[in-house]
C-alpha cells in the first residue's frame, strides 16, 4: 500500500517546479471560485483579524492566501525528491536569535505559528541550528502518508515527535541540549483548560502545553516567523526572547507571543493559515479564572 500512494507523488514531485505552479494556477481558480474550500472560514476569520479593512481589501488577502495555499501544497510534494541544497538556495534565514539562546547554555524551545511553508522551515532549521531539532507533529489517519511525511520531514535530522504519545517519547531528549519546535497558535481541545487572550482584540483560547512546558524546564525560548518572499521563495526571521522562562508568571510567555505573532501577521496576512478556525471556542463568563490576558478579563 505505501509503494502505491508514495510511486505517485515522487513522480508528481520530479515535474519541473515552474509547471508545478502553472498548474497551481489551475487549481487555484477551482479551489477559490469553483468550489469555493472553506471560504466562509477564511472570509470569517478576516473580519475578525481585520475589522478596519474593507472588503475588497480582504478579498484580497483571500486570494493571495489560497494562492500561498496551494503552493505550500504542491512545494511539499516537490520535497518528496529535492534535495536540501536545491531547498536551500530558495531560502533566507536570519537565526540571530538562536545566537542568543545558545550563549544560556540551555536547551531552546522554538514557538513558531501556522505559516506558508513550514516544509522550508523544518529543513532549513534542521541542518542550519547547532542543536537537533525535534519537532512535535499530528499523526494523519492514513498510515502510508503518515510515514511519507515523517520520512520526508525527517530526512535531514530532525526528530519528530507524534503529538498523541509526547510525553513517552521526549522523555529521552530532556537530558540533552536540543530546540524543541512547537507551533502554540493551535486552537484547544477543550476551552474550559485552555489560556485566554486577546487574539486581534478577540478573546482567544490558546494551548496552555508550550507555556507550562517551558516554565518546567526553564529553557530559553525563541520565536520564529518564516513567510514567502515571493513565489518560491521564503524567508525565516527569529527573536530570542527570554533566558529564564521559569522566572516568568504564568501566562507571561503567552501575552508576548501572541503580540509577536500578530506582528508578523499584519506584516505578512496572506501567509498565515487562515483556513483552520483559530476563533471557534467562544469566550464564557465561567473561564475567568483562565484568562491571563493583559487588562481584565472581558465581562
Amino acid at each position: 500500500m505505501y509503494y502505491l500512494v508514495f510511486i505517485p507523488i515522487y513522480l508528481i514531485s520530479l515535474i519541473p517546479l515552474w509547471l508545478l505552479y502553472l498548474i497551481g494556477d489551475g487549481l487555484y481558480v477551482l479551489v477559490y471560485y469553483v468550489f469555493g474550500y472553506r471560504k466562509k472560514v477564511v472570509m470569517g476569520n478576516l473580519a475578525i483579524a481585520f475589522p478596519e479593512k474593507t472588503e475588497a481589501e480582504r478579498e484580497r488577502i483571500a486570494k493571495d492566501f489560497y494562492h500561498n495555499f496551494i503552493n505550500n501544497f504542491l512545494e511539499t510534494i516537490k520535497f518528496f525528491s529535492w534535495t536540501y541544497d536545491k531547498m536551500d538556495r530558495r531560502l533566507e534565514a536570519d537565526l540571530s536569535g538562536f545566537e542568543e539562546a545558545y550563549a544560556t547554555g540551555k536547551t531552546i524551545h522554538m514557538f513558531g505559528m501556522h505559516n506558508f511553508n513550514w516544509e522550508f522551515a523544518n529543513w532549513g532549521l534542521a541542518k542550519k541550528l547547532k542543536y537537533l531539532l525535534v519537532g512535535i507533529y499530528m499523526p494523519v489517519g492514513n498510515a502510508a502518508f503518515d510515514k511519507m511525511i515523517f520520512d520526508m520531514r525527517c530526512r535531514y535530522g530532525t526528530v519528530m515527535i507524534p503529538a498523541t504519545q509526547f510525553k513517552r517519547h521526549y522523555l529521552r531528549f530532556t537530558n540533552q541540549r536540543h530546540v524543541l519546535a512547537s507551533v502554540a497558535d493551535q486552537s484547544p481541545g477543550d476551552p474550559s483548560k485552555a489560556f485566554w487572550l486577546n487574539f486581534f482584540g478577540k478573546p482567544t483560547g490558546f494551548v496552555t502545553g508550550p507555556e507550562k512546558g517551558a516554565r518546567f524546564q526553564d529553557v530559553a525560548i525563541v520565536f520564529i516567523n518564516f513567510f514567502p518572499l515571493r513565489r518560491g521563495r521564503y524567508k525565516i526571521e527569529t527573536a530570542f526572547f527570554s533566558a529564564n522562562s521559569m522566572e516568568l508568571s504564568e501566562g507571561e510567555l503567552m501575552q508576548h507571543y501572541v503580540r509577536y505573532i500578530e506582528n508578523c501577521i499584519r506584516k505578512n496576512p496572506s501567509s498565515y493559515l487562515w483556513s483552520h478556525r483559530r476563533w471557534k471556542h467562544a469566550w464564557k463568563p465561567e473561564y475567568k479564572s483562565l484568562w491571563r490576558g493583559e487588562g481584565p478579563s472581558p465581562s
